[in-house]
This record gives C-alpha cells, sequence and structure tokens, in this order.
C-alpha cells in the first residue's frame, strides 16, 4: 500500500511539475522555481506536511541529479557554437568565479556580520551558473553565437573549481594554504578533463564498431559514459563535473548512430532528474526560517547581480574582444538555480557554523532573481542591442528523426536467389515519393545513379513516405519474386 501511494504520488507530482513547464516557458522563467514551489507545497507546512530533513541523503542525490544535468547539457551542447567561446568561458569559470568569491565573501563579512569562514562558503556555493536554468532559458533568446556559446560552456565549466573550493572550506576550520588549494585546482580540473576526453573517446570509437541490437541501446550507451567519467574522475582524486561534462561534450558531437535519439533521451532524463532534485530541495527548506533571511538574502544578492557578477565578467573577459553590451547582458544572464542550493548542502553535512542559515540565504537568493531575471532577460538583450548571427553565418543541418518527416527508412536484403539480382534502380519502378537512396555493398556504402544495377547481397536503403510504403514494400516483393516484369506476370508482392 505504502508503495503504490508514493507511486501515485510521484507521478502526479511529475505529471504536475510537466504541465507546470508551459506557464514558465511563456514566462521566460527557469521551471526550477515551479518545482521548487511543489516542494514547499508538499513539505513540512504544506496540506502533505511530508517531513524531509535528511542532508546527506538531499546531499547525494542533489549531486547524482547534477551529474545527470551536466551529461544532458553536454550532450545537447553544439561544439561549433560554443568552440570559439571556450577560452573566455575557461577564463570566466576560474578567475572571474574567484573575483565574484572574494566580492561576495567581503560583502557578507561587512553587511550581514558574518564570520570569514560562513561568509567565503557563501560567496562560493554563489559564484557558479545553472546549467539547467542557462540551457532552459538562453537557448530560447537570438544571441550572437559566441555570446550564448559563452553562457553556455560557463555554465558547464563552473560547476568543477566552486565544488573543490567548497569541500576545501568546508572539511577545514582554518584557512586553507592558498598556493595547495590552486595547485589542488589545477590538477583537479586538469586530470577531469583528460579523463573526460579519454572516455569518451574510446566509448566514441567502439559504439562507431560495434552494431547493438536496438537502436534504443546508443542513448543509453552514450549516458552510462559520461556518467561512467564522472565515478573514474572522482576515483583519481580529480573533478568528476568536470570529467561528466567533456565527456557528454565530446560525445554528443561525435558521429554517432541515432544521434537525435540520443539527445531526447538525455533531454528526457535531465528533465526527470531536475523535476526531482527541485523538489526535493522544496522539501528540504523550512519555510519557517526563510522570512527571517530576506533581508541578508536581498542584500547579498544584489551585491552578486550588481556588483560581483559583473566585476568578475569584466576583468575576466580583457582581451577577448566583447564588446559592453555582450558584457553587460552576460553579467545579467548569470542565472543560479539548484547548484548554489545542492552546494549549500555540503558545509551542512560536514556541520559547518551558520550553514543553515547559509541554506535559506541561498534558497531565497534564487527564488527571488530568478524572478527578477529570468522575464527580463530578452529585454535586456535588446537594450544590449544582441542579435543572432547564426541565420546569416551558417545553415543548421542536423540529422532529423524520420517520423517527425512523416517517413520511413526501409532497410532491403537481397539474398541470393532473389531476381532483384540485375534489375537496374529505375527498372524498380517504385510509387513517387520513395526512393534507393544508399546501397551497401561489400562494406563500402555509396549512392545510386538510376541505371545502377542491384547485385544479390546489397542492403538498399529506401526513403518512402507514410502513404507509400506499403505499396513500394509490394514492389519490391513483387520484383524479388518474378523479375522486372512482375507486373506481366500478375505478381503483385501481396
Amino acid at each position: 500500500m505504502h508503495l503504490d501511494i508514493w507511486l501515485l504520488l510521484g507521478s502526479t507530482l511529475v505529471l504536475s511539475a510537466i504541465l507546470a513547464v508551459r506557464l514558465s516557458h511563456r514566462a521566460g522563467l527557469p521551471s526550477l522555481l515551479v518545482y521548487m514551489g511543489l516542494g514547499l507545497l508538499i513539505g513540512e507546512s504544506g496540506p502533505l506536511h511530508i517531513d524531509f530533513e535528511d542532508v546527506e541523503l538531499a546531499h547525494m542525490l542533489g549531486f547524482a541529479a547534477l551529474v545527470l544535468i551536466l551529461a544532458e547539457g553536454g550532450v545537447t551542447t553544439d561544439w561549433r557554437r560554443v568552440r570559439s567561446a571556450v577560452p573566455a568561458a575557461i577564463v570566466v569559470s576560474t578567475i572571474g568565479t574567484l573575483i565574484s568569491i572574494v566580492i561576495v565573501a567581503l560583502s557578507a563579512m561587512w553587511l550581514i556580520g558574518m564570520d570569514w569562514r560562513p561568509a567565503f562558503l557563501l560567496g562560493a556555493v554563489l559564484a557558479p551558473t545553472d546549467a539547467a536554468a542557462v540551457f532552459s532559458v538562453l537557448r530560447r533568446l537570438p544571441l550572437p553565437s559566441r555570446l550564448s556559446g559563452l553562457l553556455e560552456a560557463e555554465s558547464g565549466f563552473n560547476d568543477a573549481p566552486v565544488v573543490i573550493i567548497v569541500i576545501a572550506l568546508s572539511a577545514h576550520a582554518t584557512a586553507p594554504n592558498l598556493a595547495e588549494l590552486l595547485g589542488l585546482m589545477l590538477y583537479e580540473l586538469t586530470a577531469g578533463a583528460v579523463i573526460g576526453v579519454a572516455i569518451a573517446w574510446l566509448g566514441a570509437q567502439g559504439l562507431r564498431r560495434i552494431a547493438l541490437p536496438a537502436s534504443g541501446l546508443y542513448p543509453i550507451a552514450v549516458l552510462s559514459l559520461a556518467v561512467a567519467s564522472y565515478g573514474v574522475a572522482s576515483l583519481l582524486h580529480a573533478s568528476g563535473f568536470l570529467a561528466v561534462y567533456v565527456a557528454a561534450l565530446v560525445l554528443g558531437n561525435a558521429r554517432l548512430p541515432h544521434r537525435p535519439a540520443t539527445r531526447g533521451f538525455a533531454e528526457g532524463i535531465a528533465w526527470l532528474a531536475q523535476i526531482g532534485v527541485f523538489v526535493m530541495l522544496g522539501l528540504l527548506a523550512s519555510p519557517s526560517e526563510l522570512p527571517g533571511q530576506i533581508v541578508p538574502a536581498l542584500l547579498i544578492g544584489f551585491v552578486l547581480l550588481l556588483v560581483a557578477r559583473p566585476v568578475s565578467v569584466a576583468l575576466s573577459t580583457v582581451g577577448f574582444k566583447m564588446s559592453w553590451g555582450e558584457k553587460i547582458f552576460a553579467s545579467w544572464a548569470g542565472l543560479r538555480g539548484a547548484v548554489p542550493i545542492i552546494l549549500a548542502t555540503i558545509p551542512m553535512v560536514q556541520g559547518v557554523e551558520q550553514s543553515g542559515r547559509i541554506f535559506s540565504i541561498v534558497f531565497t537568493i534564487v527564488v527571488v532573481f530568478t524572478l527578477l531575471q529570468g522575464p527580463t532577460l530578452p529585454l535586456a538583450a535588446r537594450l544590449c542591442r544582441l542579435n543572432s548571427d547564426e541565420q546569416t553565418r551558417e545553415l543548421d543541418v542536423e540529422a532529423a528523426p524520420l517520423e517527425e518527416l512523416h517517413a520511413d527508412l526501409l532497410e532491403v536484403r537481397i539474398p541470393a536467389d532473389s531476381m532483384l539480382s540485375g534489375v537496374e534502380i529505375f527498372e524498380l519502378r517504385l510509387p513517387p515519393g520513395a526512393s534507393v537512396t544508399l546501397i551497401v555493398r561489400n562494406g563500402s556504402s555509396f549512392v545510386p545513379e538510376p541505371t545502377t544495377p542491384l547485385q544479390a547481397g546489397d542492403t538498399l536503403l529506401v526513403v518512402t513516405t507514410d502513404a507509400v510504403r506499403e505499396a513500394a514494400e509490394r514492389r519490391l516483393r513483387a520484383v524479388s519474386r518474378k523479375g522486372r516484369l512482375a507486373g506481366w506476370f500478375g505478381e503483385t508482392g501481396t
């Protein structure tokens, strides 16, 4: 009975969250707000009174969800669009992150009276932008490819250095040695990137050579390789978050079979992870404690939005030839989401002083400033005079699932005793809407001419519309049985 109730509750929450995506999409808001609202609704102060206070479980599930969200971000990122922005994104994710941490920490010590350790922890957990929020909002805006690439790559890269800093600050009561911390960051980030590239390259080579029995196995394999890179990197004390994002980025842009299906599968898993983690974080928050932190959250939030983020972007992008309009928009578009809230659970697990206050401040900042920034991004883009340059620069070429085109791809193998052998392509007389697009012969493939003769052992790839598929199959069977003059013999291929 308990399982039945939980399955019903879980499915109802997921369906409610899916319906809420439509509302948040129209408003230009990341859907995380709706999900966290659902968590608060069913939490300790809601009608269902679900009491969830297991911080360690929330921390573990949050990290698992973040791995899946980063994997989806890498798989769905177009390397051609972000490639030119990667150097700037790396600098913003490292140098810019450190600048933001220092500014927010000093402000927290001065404005709200925090000690140095919780102040720097607060600055660290608020430093990274959220991949899920950035992807869900910015990909709908017509931005210059270099700017959108910078923001996407930054949201994928900046989790890794921040996790290292937060763990170091949470584990030691004294100030960590700065040289040792920088050396640790350099090793973990470099090793994580190398591990991610290596596992993705080996996985891509294997998937190109191994014919899996079902197309649905390819998306599972790609996502499993990305998650495996996180595990391997973590075991080697490298950055698992950077490894999973880099591995997914490589796999998502490799020429692998069934890429559209892989992207769709990754998006579905990431949506499920987002729904789960945001509802869980809403459950973990205590509504009774949030009102007391509204004023500190507003003070720190405005420092982050109006001082720390603009200064970090301006300084870390020096030399990358970005216009002031692009820098201003990049500052305003630094959306926070689940990542800061998940990172805020690390000091709670370690029992750091004022960790509960940090969590409440971060939770409030995410909610309030997502409401402020999300809907205003289109206006900010117009005020900064930003326009997309992709339409005039490149064609948008992508493999499309045939079902979206109302077509089917038929794979026809010609047996040894078939009368198709020797028949030329034009003699097949397939119905309009059907065409032989490729022939695989003796391990190589080529596009046939109308006069290309077929041979026993050939594999034909025939693209046909839904309307004529049955007629095309009947014609192929008829010619296979009676040859090119099958119609004269009354053979219909039924």
